[in-house]
């Protein structure tokens, strides 16, 4: 499995951990009886507190990530020939690294279903809302939408890297 793959794995993976806990925090806070449900106050704070949470989760997940990934390639360079110098390890470290044009590609491609998924939440927010829904029906859908639509964009991408281009 490559670089980039485990990369999107691993980024697909806390997206849906980021998404099922916000799930589990809006549930629990609407059944327990504490919010009134349509507090837009609680929803716009609520949904920007786990934006904060995922970019936060994202950027130490992406270091931490990268130092494993590190560690992994030093270690098997060991193993496999003793005599590797520091320089050696840190040259293939740097070349299991490197975005290329079919990388390229693949995320832009992918970046399609993202898109066109959150388009379709966008929309079907906005018909609900003019069909006199709560603006916190709305809110939500825009949320998962791009949520989801994030997860589509990495699973995209997973089988654009297994099935080629």
């Amino acid at each position: 499995m490559s670089y980039q793959e485990k990369r999107t794995i691993f980024t697909v993976v806390s997206g849906i951990i980021i998404l099922v806990a916000y799930g589990l925090y809006a549930y629990g806070k609407v059944q327990s009886g504490n919010i009134d449900v349509e507090d837009l106050k609680f929803w716009a704070n609520t949904m920007l507190l786990f934006i904060g949470i995922g970019i936060v989760v994202t950027i130490i997940g992406q270091i931490v990530f990268h130092i494993l990934i590190a560690i992994s390639i030093a270690v098997k360079e060991k193993v496999y020939n003793n005599d590797t110098s520091d320089e050696q390890i840190e040259k293939t470290i740097n070349s299991e690294m490197v975005t290329d044009e079919m990388d390229k590609l693949i995320e832009l491609k992918s970046m399609r279903f993202g898109f066109i998924f959150s388009g379709i939440g966008f929309v079907a927010g906005l018909i609900l809302l003019a069909l006199n829904y709560s603006p916190v029906i709305m809110l939500n859908i825009l949320y998962v939408s791009f949520s989801v639509g994030s997860l589509l964009e990495g699973f995209a991408q997973i089988f654009y890297y297994r099935k080629g281009i």
